[in-house]
């Protein structure tokens, strides 16, 4: 199975440039038709916005923008390239604009239009879709916190955690990551510690995030 990014979820973000309100938004989606309804969304609840303009790329299915009445080539190609720059998968950006009687120009736009499409991408986040395998680990509470670093390093993610008579842990690793894991587990520990391996999910998790979920 691929191993892509998407968004984490809903992000919002918007900044005024020389009297003009931009708002951008950015969604995860799954299918084109699902990125059209919210863009016709957009365009219903921003209906007295000077434009709404929007890309949206679709994985194993359609890319695709419009400049919404502004100059071509200023709103919709520059959000999209800035969705290809993330390398983003399943997504759908709109930037709302309110004219503020200020005219940008076409460079002016083109930052703005990027800019709103950019704060909006981060305020969502990045997923990683992958396949995890999914790990049973218990271990003394003397290796706990050495564990933790360990998972850390190898991309996985703490799951869930239960304080016992041991520490029981259930941990996500990327498919290409558990042997090695499971060997440096075994090294540091002398085998000590043992993991099994307990199911797989195909599923996206937040980049980077090494928080308890």
């Amino acid at each position: 199975m691929e191993e892509y990014l998407v968004p984490t979820g809903f992000g919002e973000a918007e900044f005024v440039e020389k009297k003009s309100r931009f708002i951008g938004r950015v969604w995860l989606v799954e299918t084109e038709e699902e990125a059209l309804e919210k863009i016709q969304a957009m365009k219903k609840q921003h209906y007295d916005a000077t434009h709404n303009c929007w890309a949206y790329i679709i994985k194993g299915g359609a890319m695709r923008f419009s400049d919404d009445g502004e100059p071509g080539g200023t709103a919709g190609m520059p959000m999209v390239q800035v969705l290809q720059r993330e390398e983003l998968y399943n997504v759908v950006c709109v930037v709302t604009r309110y004219f503020g009687g200020v005219l940008l120009g076409a460079g002016g736009l083109v930052r703005a239009y990027t800019k709103g499409a950019k704060i909006a991408v981060d305020a969502a986040g990045k997923s990683i879709k992958r396949v995890w395998d999914v790990l049973y680990l218990p271990c003394p509470y003397s290796w706990y916190e050495r564990i933790k670093l360990e998972i850390a390093a190898f991309g996985g993610i703490l799951r869930d955690t239960q304080f016992g008579a041991e520490v029981e842990l259930e941990v996500l690793l990327p498919q290409a990551q558990t042997a090695p894991f499971l060997d440096r587990i075994t090294d540091m520990t002398a085998a000590a510690v043992q993991a099994m391996e307990i199911g797989k999910e195909y599923r996206a998790f937040p980049v980077n995030k090494e928080a308890q979920i």
